[in-house]
């Protein structure tokens, strides 16, 4: 690891990858939004949570997990889903405005709570840089 990535480790590293994870789900649930009177449109959705735990998982066991564990952050993908469940309505559109508007506040808050961690954490690195 270069020196900039030593100071920050991996916390920082870890919430930049969930913000541009968040940022592409909020893309998707609006291009849902955006095709909600689009004939024969399936709505999607992105996971990434599961995938991503699962990897950080497996390389905290490994011998150099500091490095590992940068490395599966910045490896990891979001998956996009298409909603197979079938429609109520004639024409075949299946997005659900509720649902969605839901999903979208929801990720409009994680998002949020992600930004305001990592300005906790440059906030702290501030404060012992300013003791030294």
């Amino acid at each position: 690891m270069n020196g900039i990535n030593d100071i920050f480790g991996n916390g920082v590293k870890l919430a930049g990858k969930v913000l541009d994870h968040l940022w592409q789900r909020e893309e998707i649930t609006s291009d849902n939004i955006a095709n909600v009177d689009t004939p024969g449109y399936k709505s999607k959705y992105l996971t990434f949570e599961e995938e991503l735990a699962k990897e950080i998982r497996a390389a905290d066991a490994s011998d150099d997990a500091k490095r590992h564990i940068a490395g599966a952050i910045d490896s990891s993908a979001a998956d996009v889903h298409t909603t197979a469940n079938e429609s109520s309505r004639l024409d075949g559109n299946n997005v659900d405005m509720d649902q969605e508007q839901v999903d979208l506040a929801k990720t409009a808050l994680e998002y949020q709570y992600m930004v305001n961690s990592v300005h906790s954490e440059l906030k702290r690195l501030d404060a012992a840089a300013k003791t030294f």
